[in-house]
């Protein structure tokens, strides 16, 4: 597969969001912007945020969801940048909502039920005008939190625990019908599957482990997963890092890996009129990549 450089010198871009009008509106986690590129490359800040922008969705409002993970240290390595512990500055995650014609930036979110959100991840909204999204925790020299899944509302009313303890919930998104969630866990490089009864709520699917989700895969050998899109046809497309690309997995666990070039190869969004331009984030190298899937992604709810 080809790859293209459209935009490079970005501050560890993730969160693609493919727009109507051909620009693509990334994060720059180190940066702590929300940041629109058009097709010639160049870039915008919409919204200075803070913190650690990190996945992003458009909502029912138009407006730009954003996961905050609360920033990383950062480590220059042999020409990759790479995202380490919590910042000496670190103070909460949080989940904002971001204005795209003002750039105003207001928080939602910053706790569920007195606990505090502590990195969240990647976001996806449903049908039904709520959104799903991870928190994969926030990790120092000697200790790391287990992370979560919540379901919440983009109006700040309401945001619930799906589960919790978990190991490194990263990507997010829904199948093409709406019934499942799937979530990619970073460092055991599994991926997970809820299955839906209701906005929010999911079925126990591993009842002898304790685990809501059913395991879709284990991607083998020594690779990490991050975040992911679904494509028309139900395949998952999960960005993986140090096998740096992005794997195309079945519903039934079968995978194709198309590699990037990148060890930190970490996001993969579609757009396009045909849905078969694939945007993606070669975020060690600091480059949003272009390529033409060979299957066209699910439209998203609510991204015109």
């Amino acid at each position: 597969m080809d790859f293209e450089s459209v935009a490079e010198g970005l501050q560890f871009p993730e969160g693609p969001v493919a727009m109507a009008d051909g620009s693509v509106i990334v994060v720059e986690i180190r940066r702590g912007t929300l940041t629109r590129i058009p097709p010639d490359g160049s870039t915008e800040i919409i919204a200075d945020m803070g913190g650690g922008p990190n996945g992003a969705a458009i909502g029912p409002d138009g407006a730009m969801y954003v996961c905050n993970n609360g920033g990383f240290e950062y480590h220059d390595v042999e020409g990759l940048c790479i995202p380490g512990h919590a910042p000496a500055d670190y103070e909460t995650g949080r989940i904002e909502r971001v204005d795209l014609a003002t750039g105003e930036v207001t928080r939602l979110y910053d706790n569920c039920e007195g606990r505090p959100l502590r990195g969240p991840n990647d976001i996806v909204f449903d049908a039904h005008g709520g959104f799903y999204f991870t928190d994969l925790g926030k990790s120092w020299p000697r200790k790391r939190d287990t992370g979560a899944v919540y379901y919440a509302l983009p109006d700040g009313s309401k945001i619930v625990e799906i589960e919790h303890s978990l190991v490194t919930p990263n990507g997010c998104g829904l199948s093409s019908d709406g019934k499942y969630l799937y979530y990619a866990d970073t460092v055991p490089g599994r991926l997970w599957e809820y299955e839906i009864l209701a906005p929010g709520e999911v079925a126990m699917r591993t009842p002898l482990g304790g685990l809501k989700a059913q395991l879709v895969t284990t991607l083998p050998g020594l690779q990490y997963l991050d975040s992911l899109a679904v494509t028309a046809a139900g395949n998952i497309c999960v960005a993986t890092i140090l096998n740096g690309g992005v794997s195309s997995i079945t519903p039934g666990g079968e995978v194709t890996h198309y590699a990037t070039g990148d060890p930190l190869t970490t996001n993969i969004c579609f757009g396009g009129e045909d849905m078969r331009d694939a945007w993606i984030t070669a975020s060690g190298t600091g480059k949003l990549l272009k390529a033409r899937w060979p299957e066209p992604g699910l439209k998203l709810n609510f991204n015109a």
